[in-house]
């Protein structure tokens, strides 16, 4: 059965769907790509990290392999039943979690940051200086600068896999109703979303707005972010 869905989000495809419309099946399959090798290059080795949003553990898996404790969350049941039965889990909605303890290291992967509602990414930024250790960081993935532009395009994703983004809509209030296909061989999945851009400058208030502020961008498209507390 398929996860009750959040306003403005979809998914279509067999399988389970979760609540932001993601395919757990399409999840599966994506590679990781170079997330694990950026996260464990900005911390310290064997920290304790927080991962939010770690879906089927495409990222949680690696991390766990290279001697990080990593404690995955995430809201479809769907999801975490992919996670290894070696990895702390917990489900819950990321703008609701309150763990009562803290971490080296909070991970928001997958341009949650971007969500079209403002009190759910206020939401998911918070959590993040929730479980932040004071001298710990929280490690941001945002989208590049022109992500909304150049549309549609696509990319590969495996042999015969690609992974097309079809439209960016804008729906009011600086939002945009995106959707992705994946294409596979033996099937074809979508995904709808709500997205937010932000420029540089909105998404450093938006970090300074939960007491956040960056240290250093870790990559060349500034897409991967370092932020330290507000102590």
């Amino acid at each position: 059965m398929a996860d009750e869905r959040r306003a403005g989000y979809d998914g279509t495809g067999e399988g389970a769907i979760s609540p932001d419309g993601c395919a757990v099946e399409v999840w599966s399959r994506l590679p990781a790509g170079d997330a694990p090798d950026v996260i464990e290059a900005a911390v310290p080795p064997g920290a304790r990290i927080l991962e939010l949003g770690c879906g089927v553990g495409r990222m949680t898996h690696p991390l766990t392999d290279r001697g990080f404790a990593v404690t995955a969350v995430d809201e479809s049941p769907d999801m975490l039943a992919r996670v290894r039965a070696d990895v702390r889990t917990v489900r819950s909605p990321i703008e609701e979690l309150d763990l009562g303890e803290r971490f080296d290291v909070v991970v928001l992967a997958s341009f949650l940051v971007h969500a079209g509602d403002v009190t759910v990414r206020r939401g998911l930024l918070e959590t993040c200086r929730r479980h932040v250790t004071e001298d710990g960081c929280v490690l941001v993935q945002r989208e590049g600068e022109d992500w909304h532009r150049n549309v549609p395009r696509e990319s590969a994703i495996g042999p015969g896999a690609r992974a097309r983004l079809v439209s960016a809509t804008p729906v009011g209030d600086g939002v945009n109703s995106v959707r992705f296909e994946y294409v596979f061989p033996d099937g074809t999945w979508t995904q709808t979303f709500l997205s937010r851009p932000l420029g540089t400058e909105a998404f450093e208030r938006a970090l300074a707005e939960a007491d956040l502020v960056v240290e250093r961008y870790l990559t060349a498209d500034r897409t991967w972010v370092r932020a330290r507390p507000v102590l």
